[in-house]
Parts: C-alpha cells; sequence; structure tokens
C-alpha cells in the first residue's frame, strides 16, 4: 500500500468521524405534541370550538381549510372571542404556524383577548411595503402569530377591499399554515364578503336568543349570492338549562 493512499484513508475516516460527531450534536427535531390552550376556555364552549376546529381545518381525509374568515351578523355576536379561541385551539393541535388576523379595523380586539399592545399591525402592513411577517407579532405559543389591526382610519378601512389587501393575503398564505381573520360584521361593512372571497371561506357567528333569523337569513343570502362558501355557523352564548356532567349523558 503506497503511502499516499494510506494518507487518503486516514483522511477518509477522519473525515467520517468528524460527520458523526456533527451529527450527533445536531438534535432531532422535537415531535410535536398537543398542548392545552393558553386562552381561558372551559366545559362545553372548549368542545364545540374544538369540533370546529377539527371540522374546518383537520379533518381526515379532506383537504382541510387554511385561511377562514370568521364575522356575525350584528355587534355583540363574540366573533372576536371565537376567533381568538379558535386560533389558540388549532396552534396548539397542529406544528404548523397560525396567524390571527384582526380585520375588524373599526373596533378591533383580538389585541385585547390576547393581551398583547397594538401598536401596529394590518394597517400599516395596507400602507407599507415590507414583508407582512413585520407586521406580525409572535405570542407565547410558538407556532401562534397576531396581526393586529393597527392605527384605526378611515383610509385604512377603505384599504380592506382594493387590490393591496388581496395581495397581502396572498401572502399570508404563502407565510403561515393556517390564517384565521377577525372580520367586523355583515350588518356593519362589506368587508367580509370582499375578504371571503380570497379565503376558503366564512364562518357565520350568530349569538343564541338574540341574533333575528331575519337577519341570519339575509347574511347567509348575501354570502350564496357571492359566492362564498358558507363553512359552519355558530351559535353562541347558549346557555343549558341542565348541567354539564347530565347533558353528555343524554
Amino acid at each position: 500500500m503506497s503511502r499516499n493512499f494510506e494518507l487518503l484513508h486516514e483522511a477518509g475516516r477522519v473525515q467520517d468521524m468528524l460527520r458523526q460527531r456533527l451529527e450527533a450534536a445536531v438534535p432531532e427535531p422535537a415531535e410535536f405534541v398537543p398542548g392545552n390552550p393558553m386562552l381561558p376556555i372551559a366545559g362545553l364552549a372548549r368542545e364545540e370550538i374544538t369540533k370546529l376546529v377539527q371540522r374546518l381545518f383537520l379533518m381526515p381525509g379532506a383537504p382541510g381549510a387554511r385561511q377562514v374568515v370568521f364575522t356575525g351578523t350584528e355587534l355583540g355576536n363574540g366573533c372576536s372571542w371565537i376567533c381568538a379561541r379558535a386560533a389558540d385551539i388549532l396552534a396548539s393541535q397542529v406544528a404548523g404556524s397560525v396567524c390571527v388576523v384582526d380585520c375588524n379595523l373599526g373596533l378591533p380586539t383580538l389585541h385585547a383577548e390576547f393581551q398583547v399592545s397594538n401598536h401596529y399591525g394590518l394597517a400599516e402592513a395596507l400602507q407599507g411595503g415590507e414583508s407582512i411577517r413585520q407586521f406580525a407579532q409572535q405570542l407565547a405559543r410558538p407556532n401562534l402569530w397576531l396581526l393586529s389591526c393597527g392605527s384605526q382610519s378611515e383610509q385604512s378601512q377603505k384599504l380592506l377591499t382594493v387590490e393591496k389587501m388581496r395581495r397581502r393575503m396572498s401572502e399570508l398564505r404563502a407565510e403561515f399554515d393556517f390564517v384565521l381573520l377577525d372580520v367586523a360584521p355583515l350588518n356593519m361593512s362589506n368587508h367580509a364578503l370582499a375578504l371571503g372571497n380570497w379565503c376558503d371561506g366564512v364562518v357565520l357567528v350568530l349569538k343564541a336568543n338574540s341574533s333575528p333569523r331575519k337577519a341570519a337569513r339575509k347574511a347567509l343570502e348575501g354570502l350564496q349570492a357571492a359566492k362564498i362558501p358558507v363553512l359552519g355557523a355558530i351559535l353562541n352564548q347558549r346557555t343549558f338549562p341542565i348541567p354539564d356532567s347530565i347533558y353528555h349523558r343524554l
């Protein structure tokens, strides 16, 4: 065996040893383990929103939605509360990234749900040119992000229905695995109709014993006329005359 061959053989052995050490030093990606949601939610409300999340995004054997609008028939239906918790529960069940967006630029509340600031967000994104992720803030859960409303102005609200918003929606789809949008009620603006055309569909939030049937019917007809898929309807704040423990046995 020549000296040159011995040197080459020895060099190859050293490289193999170094490669093995480097591979051993790099930890394997941690397996995702579903956890509990961050936001307070208990009892039947948690069960029902978990079922909604499963049906919308995680149904086995079905192409789940990736971008969904949450809107109500009128103010006070609890749409923001539901949207925030749906995003939180989804993030606790998947390894992918989840972004919840406050598109209610007239009355933003999502930042309050997560107890974070609203110093900048969607309004600034619609006026600036930076990447959409630059305007989103990561929350306590590593895979959950919030794009808050940002500054409130009449001009910003007008931008929700223009081409710039459509491009931002495309960016959100590219940047995040799931996007949930909290949008102003249908009786206050047409934003849900405009944004619904750029998403996979709409979830309609109704308030039990409050939302008029006429308003709900009008909302559904408007969405159907615009050919926007209605992915589900939620009857929020429903009261049960019997305890949860007994209700589950029925």
